[in-house]
């Protein structure tokens, strides 16, 4: 099942002995487009504090009370090490982040988020998440992490042409990852909102704030469109890839 980033923000974060505060932002990163947290806006409860949690902790998500319940204590929170979201948020930070809360560090172990189990069971800190001298193992790959909210609004180009801008995202309710990006097409195309796989981008300029995207325009033009008052299904996904005649995700 995949749902909208915009139904997770505003929702209230539940502890296990109280509510935290509300989801502003997620931050994925750059590589697997993967979201690595949620940015938690605490109110006067934590002196206005911005606080990350890790979709680790997140036991479930009641959308009926707009609620995340996560595996953590008001306490634990408020005495996690302070990271500035205004700022990029250095892998340092991270290490001792994920070392605080004992949670395996996600660019060692790129499966963690791949099942529904280490969501809900995360594994604690061991010797495998060091060598053997103690020291962190070092990233095998260098994303950087992204806001979602900045990167919404970005420009889509398919073959070199703009067709819309990104306006929201769809997300794994199992994997956190980015499935699909939500394409305005209406200043473009003919009016109308279609998706499109996050695993077909070719290219992100980011100093430009464009997305560029290995899709025809003339295919986007015909895609299914994206009913945003309707649950976004399996049949719609099949309805998806069928026309772009390209296997889909879980093929």
């Amino acid at each position: 099942m995949v749902y909208r980033l915009r139904q997770l923000l505003g929702l209230h974060i539940k502890a296990a002995d109280g509510e935290i505060g509300k989801v502003t932002d997620v931050y994925f990163d750059d590589h697997s487009w993967t979201v690595r947290y949620l940015v938690v806006e605490t109110g006067d409860f934590f002196a206005n504090r911005k606080v990350l949690l890790s979709p680790i902790a997140v036991s479930a998500i009641d959308w009926d009370s707009s609620e995340v319940h996560v595996k953590l204590k008001i306490a634990q929170v408020k005495a996690s090490p302070p990271i500035d979201t205004d700022k990029p948020v250095s892998r340092q930070h991270e290490a001792d982040y994920f070392d605080y809360y004992g949670y395996p560090y996600y660019w060692t172990d790129p499966s963690l988020f791949r099942s529904a189990v280490s969501l809900v069971n995360p594994t604690g800190p061991g010797p495998a998440e060091r060598n053997a001298s103690g020291v962190r193992s070092e990233l095998p790959f260098d994303p950087r992490l992204r806001s979602a909210k900045e990167v919404t609004g970005y420009g889509l180009e398919a073959t070199a042409e703009p067709i819309g801008h990104v306006e929201d995202f769809l997300l794994d309710s199992i994997t956190w990852v980015i499935r699909y990006l939500v394409v305005d097409t209406r200043n473009w195309l003919p009016g109308k909102h279609v998706v499109i796989p996050a695993a077909w981008i070719k290219e992100v300029k980011w100093d430009d704030n464009t997305v560029c995207v290995d899709v025809s325009v003339e295919s986007v033009r015909h895609a299914p469109e994206f009913d945003s008052n309707t649950e976004f299904s399996r049949a719609n996904e099949i309805s998806l890839y069928r026309h772009y005649e390209r296997d889909a995700y879980w093929q």
